[in-house]
C-alpha cells in the first residue's frame, strides 16, 4: 500500500484538522469584530429606537418612559407641518440632485472628450466635495451675506441689481441651500459619470464610424445607454444623502425665516436635540427610514432596469 493513502497517514492528516481551524472557522474568526461593531453601533441604536419610538420619554428627565403606543406615529403622521417639511425635502432632492445629475454629466463629458489625461483636472474638481459640508455651510454663508458677501456685491455694483436676501427670505433661502449642495456633489456625479463614459467600448465608435454614423447617434444610441447604469447609481446615492440634509440647512438658514426652509431631517433633528421629545423623535426617525427604504426599492428599480436595456 502506497504509504500516501495508507491508514496511518490519512489519522494524521485528521488529527491536524481537528486540532487547527478550518476555512470556515477562519473566516468567522475574521468577521466576527466587523459583525460586532455594526451590532454594536447599528443595530442595537436601531432597535432602541424603535422602541422608544412607543413611549413617551425625554432624554433630559430622569422619569421611566411611559408607553403611549402609536400614539407618537399618529401625532407625527397628522402634523401638517411635518408634511410641510417633507414637501420642502421633496422639492430640495428633486431640484438639487436634477441639477447635480445634469451639471455632473455635462462635465464629465467635456473631460471625457477633450482631454486624453484628465487626472488633475479631476482631482481639482473633486475638492468641494472633499470639505466637511460645515465648513461649505459657513464658507457660503460668508459669500451670500447681505452686509459683506461677493456675491450681493456683485449684483449690486457690476450688474447693478438689487441685492439678495439669500439667508433671510423663503425662495432666496431654498436657492441658497441648493447652491450650496449643488457646489458641494456635482463633483460625485462628475466622478461617477466619467466612470460610466470611460466604460464604453471604443470599438463599438468605431463600428459607428464605419457605418457614418452621427454624433447625436454615437452620443444617444452608445454613450447614454451604456453609462446609464453608473450614472443612475450616483442619482440613488445622492438621493438618499439629500433626503437626510441637516447641515448644510442648520449653518445657512437654521430652517428659516421661521420654518420654511427646513427639511425633514432638519425637524428630526430639532425635534431630538432642541425640543428633547426623545419619543417623538424616534418615531419621525422611523418614519424617516422608512421613507428613505421605500424610495431606495423604487431607484433600485430603475437602475435594474437601466441595466437590463444595455444588455
Amino acid at each position: 500500500m502506497n504509504a500516501a493513502t495508507s491508514p496511518s497517514h490519512e489519522g494524521t492528516i485528521q488529527v491536524v484538522k481537528r486540532r487547527g481551524i478550518s476555512d470556515d472557522w477562519l473566516k468567522r474568526l475574521m468577521l466576527a469584530p466587523a459583525v460586532i461593531i455594526i451590532l454594536a453601533l447599528v443595530i442595537y441604536p436601531f432597535a432602541w429606537a424603535v422602541y422608544l419610538s412607543f413611549f413617551e420619554y425625554s432624554i433630559l428627565k430622569q422619569a421611566e418612559p411611559v408607553f403611549v403606543g402609536i400614539q407618537n406615529y399618529k401625532e407625527i403622521l397628522t402634523d401638517p407641518n411635518i408634511w410641510e417639511r417633507y414637501i420642502f425635502t421633496g422639492k430640495f432632492v428633486v431640484t438639487a440632485v436634477s441639477i447635480e445629475l445634469v451639471l455632473g454629466f455635462l462635465i464629465a463629458y467635456f473631460i471625457h472628450t477633450q482631454f486624453t489625461s484628465g487626472g488633475l483636472y479631476v482631482t481639482l474638481l473633486l475638492l468641494p466635495m472633499m470639505i466637511s459640508p460645515v465648513i461649505s455651510g459657513l464658507f457660503w454663508k460668508y459669500i451670500l451675506s447681505n452686509n459683506w458677501g461677493v456675491i450681493n456685491w456683485f449684483i449690486a455694483n457690476v450688474l447693478h441689481l438689487t441685492e439678495v436676501n439669500w439667508l433671510s427670505t423663503n425662495t432666496a433661502g431654498f436657492w441658497a441651500i441648493v447652491m450650496v449642495d449643488v457646489w458641494m456633489w456635482t463633483p460625485f456625479m462628475m466622478l461617477l459619470s466619467l466612470a460610466g463614459l470611460s466604460a464604453v467600448p471604443e470599438y463599438l465608435y468605431e463600428s459607428a464610424e464605419v457605418d457614418r454614423a452621427s454624433a447625436w447617434f454615437k452620443f444617444t444610441r452608445i454613450t447614454l445607454p451604456l453609462a446609464a447604469p453608473l450614472i443612475m447609481l450616483g442619482v440613488v446615492f445622492r438621493t438618499i444623502d439629500a433626503f437626510k440634509t441637516v447641515d448644510i440647512v442648520w449653518v445657512l438658514t437654521a430652517g428659516g425665516p421661521g420654518s420654511s426652509t427646513e427639511t425633514i431631517a432638519y425637524a428630526l433633528y430639532k425635534l431630538a436635540f432642541a425640543f428633547f421629545q426623545t419619543g417623538k423623535a424616534s418615531s419621525l426617525a422611523v418614519i424617516l427610514l422608512v421613507t428613505v427604504i421605500g424610495l431606495s426599492i423604487i431607484l433600485v428599480r430603475v437602475l435594474n432596469r437601466a441595466k437590463a436595456a444595455t444588455q
